[in-house]
């Protein structure tokens, strides 16, 4: 029988919005003092679509800055709620968010975390995160489900985004239904355009018999959303930091198939993870390509008919 680790109260206040300032410069007088200013930016590679920076501050310290457009702050906003969401769990190292907002003189929206320097791997970094993510998939986490008294298990209490994808979080009483509604549902519409008539009624089948290909879980579990390797990296600590989730609760099968999808992790990682949370594996070799139908649809929908292919024979496969 899985038992969750039960946490301590204390989640973030669901109605407060987070930090929100009219400039970096008031964004970072607030939280480390009227004396510090910024003395240097540095550009971080990576990513398709923010732009990134490292700040150096005048009393000696970093920051990890996120830009966009001024009309994209909802970005940031969501982001900075999934961070916080994954970090109070205190199972995994997840940046500490510091605050967002509109520089209005810049001319840019922007997203301000601790800054996490990449650093070299302790001997057992893979084992460790198996573990720490296998701790993280086990805690309590219904209170991030905003069910008003339905009883609903899975979802978010907002939506937030997979990529530059709005994604849907309405908190839904089974799995099946939510990831029919909220996951599959709205990228196979958004997805039509590429679809012959072949392959739209097969998505539809799809669709109408989820059922028989997924399963619900025992439990449900908050997810990073969009755990693929280039959102891992390694802190001082010499452990797994986890960076720009799609945050929702779900089934922590979702989070291992991402995490396979791009190129498996070290075996040692899933060994150590099948330790603190057993996994299905039979049952989850059927479902693992379902989970990446979600991502390869979103990728369709973003960059285009290059992942057609790979959409459509899961689809084949399924149906």
């Amino acid at each position: 029988m899985y038992t969750y680790i039960k946490e301590e109260p204390g989640f973030m206040d669901k109605s407060r919005t987070p930090g929100i300032y009219h400039s970096l410069d008031e964004m970072i007088k607030d939280v480390l003092g009227d004396s510090v200013f910024i003395i240097k930016t540095d550009s971080v590679p990576g990513g398709d679509i923010n732009n990134a920076y490292r700040l150096r501050l005048s009393d000696g310290t970093y920051l990890f800055v996120k830009t966009n457009s001024v009309n994209n702050l909802n970005f940031f906003l969501t982001e900075s709620k999934g961070l916080s969401a994954l970090r109070s769990v205190k199972k995994i190292g997840v940046p500490e968010v510091l605050g967002a907002g509109i520089d209005e003189q810049r001319g840019f929206s922007f997203l301000a975390l601790e800054y996490i320097e990449n650093s070299p791997r302790t001997h057992s970094y893979w084992e460790t995160f198996g573990h720490q993510l296998a701790e993280l998939h086990r805690s309590e986490c219904l209170s991030y489900v905003d069910s008003k008294g339905s009883g609903a298990k899975f979802g978010f209490y907002e939506d937030n985004y997979i990529g530059a994808t709005l994604q849907s979080n309405h908190p839904e009483k089974t799995w099946i239904g939510f990831y029919r509604e909220c996951r599959l549902l709205p990228q196979i519409t958004m997805a039509e355009k590429y679809f012959d008539p072949v392959v739209r009624k097969k998505a539809e089948r799809l669709l109408d018999r989820l059922d028989l290909h997924l399963r619900e879980p025992e439990f449900p579990s908050l997810l990073h959303g969009d755990l693929w390797s280039g959102n891992m990296m390694c802190g001082k600590d010499g452990k797994a930091w986890i960076i720009d989730p799609a945050v929702y609760v779900g089934d922590f099968e979702a989070d291992l198939a991402m995490t396979q999808l791009f190129g498996s992790l070290p075996e040692r990682f899933y060994a150590a993870y099948d330790e603190v949370n057993p996994i299905d594996k039979s049952g989850y070799a059927h479902r693992r390509k379902l989970y990446d139908l979600y991502q390869l649809l979103n990728h369709l929908n973003l960059f285009g008919s290059m992942y057609l292919g790979s959409v459509v024979d899961i689809i084949n496969m399924y149906t």
